[in-house]
């Protein structure tokens, strides 16, 4: 091999070396601040942490891994059960009969379940305290037929609305969470040994949806004992799964978390032992998620962890107030305006949930909406006051910022504060001729400065 030879393949080798160490050193490690999955060791196959605010994941685990929620499936018929209360179609008194399958499967005391009668009408209230409290099958399934008319078309409503929360790893076969295998001949979706599927992540976006559309499922959530009492002789003590609600006993203490009103739990052999939960403290509320972990005491001590971890390491703050300026665009240009520019300030407070000791690691960026503005990048009057012009989002200054489960930012508008009123003919016309009379002064001042 000749020398030539060999110094060409020694760059080549070089080359590919030095571009390999660079590669490994430009990535990054976290690409986000949600990303570092491995700090809080928690035992869980998937599990995330969501500010209720913002939508800021703070958290997560595989969250996008599709796996069985069992009981946690019911979230969905909690939401849907609330819309269709919130915009009249039915009634907390709504009446609602008993199928043969709601029948059949209320009976089976293998499952949770509140025994029912197909003899007797219950309230949707009865049917949804005993869904969102004792986690009730047959009253989920009751529910599921009375919104949907048959829970066939019912799971079309509930993959059409995951669809529109935009819950991207979600599959719903039915309404209680309960696979096909359990089931059975009443099983109307799917295959024989299917069930639901679903990620931590779509999970956490229908809670977020929940809290925020619906708050007042939390005060039904958050109860730790009712007693059901329509139909029986007997009443019937529901106890709530979520051991980390106040008012339990001496033995389950231990769970018991300050903050928590939510939201539900979830067990089958299949999926492990689950977790939504929702906790709020001086006003500041977070969501988790955890899936498939190996105990019932497991699912409430993983989530102590998620919610320790973002109660003591984020504070909510206010990075900018409502009327703030950002710095450098106080105002914006204005064309055949009778003033040549307005004042511009955030519509909003722009808030954010920051991890203690990065305050300062973020600053606020101007996005101008370019349809507002003409070539020359001017407003054109006349401007009305409070009219968008904008937005404004947070940018970390290291580039480790946080995701979304909406995977957008934090948008806060940008508005004009002032109106400013098209100017008449003649003040357009004085402001040509000035602006030709200043160009021929100064392309005379230019013509007598070539002179010399």
């Amino acid at each position: 091999m000749n020398l030539k030879k060999r110094l060409r393949q020694s760059a080549v080798f070089c080359l590919i070396f030095f571009l390999t160490i660079a590669a490994i050193i430009q990535s990054p490690k976290s690409a986000s601040a949600d990303t570092n999955t491995d700090d809080l060791n928690v035992k869980a196959k998937s599990a995330i942490l969501v500010d209720a605010d913002t939508g800021q994941i703070l958290y997560n685990k595989k969250s996008d891994e599709m796996l069985p929620p069992a009981s946690m499936t019911k979230m969905m018929t909690e939401y849907l059960t609330m819309k269709a209360i919130h915009s009249g179609k039915i009634s907390w008194d709504t009446k609602v009969n008993i199928s043969d399958y709601v029948y059949t499967i209320s009976q089976n005391r293998e499952f949770s379940n509140v025994p029912l009668r197909k003899d007797y009408q219950y309230t949707v209230k009865d049917l949804y305290e005993a869904m969102a409290i004792y986690s009730a099958n047959g009253a989920t399934i009751a529910l599921a037929e009375k919104i949907g008319g048959s829970e066939k078309n019912f799971v079309k409503l509930m993959n059409k609305t995951a669809k529109k929360l935009g819950m991207k790893n979600a599959k719903y076969i039915n309404s209680s969470g309960l696979s096909n295998k359990d089931l059975g001949k009443f099983a109307s979706v799917g295959g024989p040994n299917d069930s639901n599927l679903l990620s931590a992540r779509a999970i956490a976006k229908l809670a977020y949806n929940i809290v925020n559309d619906y708050p007042d499922a939390l005060k039904i959530a958050s109860t730790p004992i009712k007693m059901f009492t329509a139909g029986v002789d007997n009443p019937i003590k529901m106890v709530n799964w979520n051991w980390m609600l106040p008012g339990f006993g001496a033995n389950m203490h231990q769970y018991t978390y300050e903050g928590v009103d939510g939201l539900k739990t979830g067990h089958t052999d299949l999926a492990g032992y689950c977790f939504t939960g929702t906790a709020e403290r001086n006003g500041h509320r977070l969501i988790t998620v955890v899936m498939g972990t190996d105990s019932e005491g497991d699912r409430f001590n993983e989530t102590r962890k998620l919610l320790d971890y973002g109660f003591n390491q984020f504070s909510f703050k206010t990075v900018m107030d409502k009327g703030q300026t950002v710095k450098g665009h106080k105002t914006l240009p204005v064309t055949k305006g009778k003033e040549d520019k307005v004042k511009i300030a955030v519509k909003d407070s722009l808030k954010l949930a920051l991890k203690n000791g990065e305050e300062k690691g973020y600053k606020p960026v101007l996005h101008l909406d370019k349809s507002k503005l003409n070539e020359d990048g001017k407003l054109e009057a006349p401007v009305k006051k409070g009219e968008k012009v904008g937005y404004v989002t947070l940018s970390s200054k290291n580039g480790k910022g946080y995701s979304y489960l909406n995977g957008q930012d934090v948008k806060v508008p940008v508005v004009t504060t002032e109106g400013v009123d098209k100017a008449n003919w003649f003040i357009l016309s004085m402001r040509a001729t000035g602006h030709f009379i200043s160009g021929v002064f100064s392309s005379a001042a230019d013509m007598v400065k070539g002179w010399f």
